[in-house]
């Protein structure tokens, strides 16, 4: 269901965009429609933003900046750093990651979605993600953690987001 409504609010921001004339690209829109959790009103109202702050054009690195949010490959890499043991690399992405003053309560909630969707790989037949791109990262940590370690690293995720604050 997430995935059709966030599909149909990047369908309306499309729409939109092209009848204005105004330069977007897709991943951006995705960032916004992810951002406004379902809702077409907020949707909007983040577009206008989103316009604004790019000067008249919709970039997705100008959205995550604006949104505070991060790359879906930086969670990525910061999985892989993690799957591999390698605390200089974490830490590099970390160090990475926070040139960007990203939301760290949102960071966590990327890395724990992507967890998820790594855990129905594993454990549903057939599963693949709701937006293909995220297949090319999601697939090799599906092959690469064992199930009982995604579900530690989802749990950690999790833990972390509700002890941010702390």
């Amino acid at each position: 269901i997430e995935h059709h409504v966030h599909r149909g609010a990047v369908f309306q921001m499309r729409h939109i965009l092209d009848a204005e004339g105004i330069v977007f690209e897709a991943d951006a829109l995705v960032e916004l429609a992810r951002a406004a959790d379902g809702s077409l009103r907020d949707g909007l109202s983040l577009l206008d933003q989103a316009i604004a702050y790019g000067a008249g054009s919709v970039r997705a690195v100008d959205v995550r900046a604006m949104l505070g949010t991060i790359e879906r490959g930086r969670v990525f890499a910061l999985l892989d750093a993690v799957h591999a043991g390698d605390g200089a690399a974490l830490m590099a992405e970390v160090d990475r990651l926070a040139e960007f003053s990203p939301d760290f309560a949102g960071v966590l909630d990327e890395v724990a979605a992507v967890l998820h969707r790594v855990q129905l790989k594993q454990l549903v037949n057939g599963y693949s993600a709701p937006d293909e791109t995220d297949d090319a990262g999601i697939d090799p940590l599906a092959r690469a953690l064992a199930p009982e370690a995604t579900q530690l690293y989802y749990q950690i995720a999790i833990s972390g987001r509700r002890d941010l604050p702390l």
